[in-house]
């Protein structure tokens, strides 16, 4: 049986709750469907704390190829990468370099357990030896979540790489982990990281389009509204050329997505998508009710969001 901890409705609270009233966990959902039926729901923000918590969603969501330096609470340094070979959670080099993947082949309904899992087991794991996490999920993780594991005073600071040579480095390959890396590096898209901008990143998927896709931490009712205000305003766009194309949500936060010129370089979309980022954060000041064009142009924004699962 899984040691994992998971939340629970205080049991003063639940006893005798009806099973068509609020949760008491706080969850939103009703009794019955929630800690009633003796399942605790998903964990629908797992980075919520952590630095950069919208650069890790992206991570895990849209970003074929990207690093990131982790530093424990006992001061010991990982480095996290966007995916690792063959989906694999964790690896310790021969040199003692420790790995942690964020996209996985498998995973719970907390990711932040399900990596804070991996990444205890590679602390503990001999150099040059696999990495067993135990199960992950169906059964749950055992383990810590990132938020117990990592520093949180330390800077998550995003690299893009155009291939996965990073899974090699300071490695001798054979002719099999060559092969498996240049079959890899052919499913990369072309994806920049915009400068300055946290969460922003431009990805170009053929010759006749590129997005601008952009993790946002706001709230998602707020973050609708300064959106539909904009929208309203006819200033929702990044420029000539460029139309917003709907949104999704992922882990819990919302990633507007805009279509550009694919010809336009990727570091010239900086200033347009700074100066929309004035716009946005001065919409978000705004606390009046929307007026009928502004809920108009949010009911056009929800019909073009979709939640990835």
């Amino acid at each position: 049986m899984s040691s994992r901890k998971r939340s629970s409705a205080p049991a003063a609270e639940s006893e005798g709750t009806n099973p068509k009233a609020p949760c008491p966990c706080g969850s939103g959902r009703r009794y019955k469907h929630c800690h009633g039926s003796g399942y605790a729901p998903p964990v629908n923000r797992p980075f919520e704390g952590l630095p950069g918590e919208a650069d890790w969603v992206a991570l895990r969501e849209l970003v074929p190829a990207a690093t990131a330096t982790l530093r424990t609470t006992d001061g010991r340094s990982v480095v996290l990468a966007s995916v690792l070979p063959g989906g694999t959670s964790a690896l310790v080099r021969a040199n003692g370099e420790i790995l942690v993947g964020v996209q996985t082949q498998a995973s719970s309904d907390d990711v932040s357990r399900d990596i804070g899992t991996a990444l205890a087991a590679a602390l503990e794991a001999p150099k040059g030896a696999p990495v067993d996490p135990g199960p992950v999920g169906a059964a749950g993780s055992a383990g810590p979540r990132l938020q117990e594991v990592l520093d949180l005073a330390a800077p998550f600071e995003v690299t893009v790489h155009d291939d996965f040579a990073f899974w090699l480095e300071g490695t001798e390959p054979g002719a099999a982990a060559l092969a498996g890396l240049e079959h890899a590096n052919e499913a990369i898209l072309p994806t920049v990281r915009l400068p300055g901008l946290d969460a922003a990143y431009w990805v170009r998927p053929g010759t006749e389009r590129a997005h601008l896709r952009w993790v946002r931490p706001e709230p998602e009712e707020q973050l609708l509204d300064a959106l539909a205000r904009l929208g309203a305003a006819e200033e929702l766009t990044l420029g000539e050329g460029t139309r917003y194309a709907g949104a999704f949500r992922a882990l819990g936060l919302v990633v507007p997505v805009w279509d550009l010129p694919p010809d336009v370089a990727a570091e010239d979309w900086v200033g347009p998508a700074r100066e929309f980022q004035r716009r946005l954060e001065q919409a978000l000041t705004v606390t009046a009710p929307l007026s009928s064009d502004e809920r108009r142009s949010r009911a056009g924004l929800l019909s073009r969001q979709i939640t990835l699962r």
